[in-house]
């Protein structure tokens, strides 16, 4: 399986023959197993050329970059291999169709709902005291399936995310982590810091994963098509984040893995710092190589081969195979 590379220090890429290597400022180079490598993530401020990214390019690697305070800057996107035009104007019929975009996009927030649910559920049968949460995003979600614009489908989906993120305190077993509500650019507390960071990664991995099929990630859904580069990775994410990044920052957390010590004050907020950074990495990279029992397939699947089974199954309804039916966890 390959895998993904992750550089914290600042350096330089530099290719020797057919190898890739990394050299940190004092000089010390780790060579990247490049015909192993599905990805690079890099949270140092890197130098390359373009002899690196034809590289990259060929070897078909993508490099998502951050920032000093590991915010999300953009990806490098190699030259796509799997490129369809069938399959580009097949995506663009139903994002012009305002019916068949709206019915995508609402199985999009239906399978994040769906999701949290799960995860209310779970942590209820424990004795979490979650039934108002369940309840009510139990109602909204009848009030979704009433929903035929966009808009109002997305006021049902703010609804049932503030909901959802209700239930936190009760599931945080942590008097060190308080969660008051969603706030993000910059994250005010140790929660939002976390949510802001893993939503980042699954973006990336979405659109990864993307990169390995015929779809293209400039046309999206329920985040709107425009002059930004990738939304449909940002529609695919949304089922994704509660089953891999709301349940890596609980267990973080109530594992004591996470502590206060790995955040620090910045740009008027909080961020993880390195060693926070390095342990969630650590934490959800082991988390998308874990397998469940897929109960359609039969048999054990990874949390990263999820993404790439949604994705597929968006090819299948674009083509009139069958109707798209988003990724729900079945315990």
């Amino acid at each position: 399986m390959k895998q993904s590379i992750y550089i914290f220090s600042n350096g330089r890429l530099k290719r020797k023959d057919n190898t890739l290597f990394f050299e940190n400022e004092e000089g010390v180079k780790k060579f990247i197993p490049i015909e192993n490598t599905k990805e690079i993530y890099a949270f140092g401020e890197i130098d390359l050329n373009t002899k690196i990214l034809n590289f990259l390019s060929q070897k078909e690697i993508i490099l998502h970059y951050f920032n000093y305070y590991g915010y999300y800057t953009g990806t490098i996107y190699p030259r796509e291999h799997y490129n369809s035009g069938f399959m580009i104007l097949k995506q663009a019929a139903y994002y012009m169709d305002n019916e068949k975009r709206v019915f995508i996009a609402k199985m999009f927030i239906e399978g994040a709902a769906k999701n949290c649910l799960k995860i209310l559920k779970y942590y209820e049968r424990r004795g979490k005291n979650l039934d108002a949460q369940i309840s009510e995003i139990e109602r909204l979600l009848e009030e979704l399936g009433k929903q035929s614009t966009i808009d109002k489908s997305m006021a049902i989906e703010g609804q049932i995310k503030q909901t959802y993120y209700e239930g936190f305190n009760a599931i945080i077993d942590n008097e060190s982590f308080k969660f008051y509500g969603r706030n993000r650019r910059p994250p005010k507390d140790s929660i939002n810091a976390m949510i802001s960071f893993s939503n980042s990664l699954i973006y990336t991995y979405c659109l990864s994963e993307i990169y390995q099929t015929h779809l293209d990630p400039r046309i999206g859904y329920l985040h709107s098509t425009n002059f930004r580069r990738f939304t449909l990775n940002l529609d695919v994410a949304e089922i994704f984040k509660p089953v891999i990044g709301d349940r890596t920052i609980f267990a973080l957390i109530n594992k004591g893995i996470i502590v206060p010590a790995d955040f620090e004050k910045a740009l008027n907020g909080i961020v993880l710092n390195d060693k926070g950074r390095k342990k969630f990495l650590t934490y959800i990279d082991e988390k998308l190589k874990q397998t469940i029992k897929h109960s359609t397939l039969n048999r054990q699947v990874s949390y990263r081969r999820l993404i790439r089974l949604e994705l597929y199954k968006l090819e299948k309804h674009f083509m009139g195979e069958k109707e798209y039916k988003p990724f729900v966890m079945d315990w």
